[in-house]
């Protein structure tokens, strides 16, 4: 039996101590090479202008404009000491001139309608507070055929997954975090709830060991 979702938060990493420990976390999934970069790239997110909803200290999104060309980025966040590290690392990646980040609350995007060519999120799906909201936002934001990715822990992962993503969780001191993350995540049928009573079209659910992949494209918008 999977137990209820604990709700984590909604007002994303912030302090010198938590964004330093998760820094030092996300850039250890980059050297190790466990980033989502790939299952970006997959759903067809490989050029144009990208928005990134909660970027943390921006590795993700910094990878995915290494790995591909002629794209540029946009990263929203909430939190303003996870902004100031993400502009440093995009400076360590050279980086600048094809991303921006800005703050921001994703219920209320300051961004046009149609704006975004690609949308993609890994890991804070379970810290939004009205994901109905922020699903709704993404769906405004893009143009027509315009692709997504968000991917997420899941919460009925078995306990042998959850138990070998804590041993090789480090720094140790983030280990707590990652249980009330696994915690507030979300299990298939509860996200493909949260889907069908959003505006957010052409979308796709997919389950893998350790969380959750929703992706899809746009549709074009036809006269009946």
């Amino acid at each position: 039996m999977v137990r209820p979702r604990i709700v984590e938060t909604d007002q994303g990493i912030t302090g010198e101590f938590h964004t330093t420990m998760y820094d030092q976390m996300m850039r250890r999934m980059r050297d190790k090479g466990w980033l989502e970069t790939g299952e970006i790239l997959g759903a067809g997110i490989s050029s144009g202008l990208a928005l990134e909803v909660g970027p943390g200290p921006g590795y993700l999104g910094l990878e995915w404009l290494k790995r591909s060309e002629g794209t540029r980025l946009k990263g929203l966040d909430i939190s303003e000491d996870m902004i100031r590290l993400a502009e440093r690392n995009a400076r360590e990646y050279g980086m600048m001139e094809r991303v921006e980040y800005v703050k921001g609350d994703a219920r209320k995007m300051p961004f046009d309608d149609d704006y975004f060519d690609a949308v993609f999120s890994n890991g804070s799906l379970h810290e939004w507070a009205h994901p109905g909201d922020i699903l709704n936002e993404i769906a405004r934001v893009l143009k027509p055929e315009g692709r997504y990715c968000i991917s997420d822990l899941r919460r009925d992962m078995s306990f042998v997954i959850k138990w070998f993503m804590w041993l090789m969780t480090r720094p140790k001191e983030i280990r707590p975090a990652l249980i009330t993350s696994v915690n507030a995540s979300y299990t298939e049928e509860e996200v493909k709830g949260l889907l069908q009573g959003t505006e957010l079209e052409g979308w796709q659910v997919k389950e893998n060991p350790f969380g959750l992949v929703i992706w899809g494209r746009i549709p074009i918008q036809t006269d009946a």
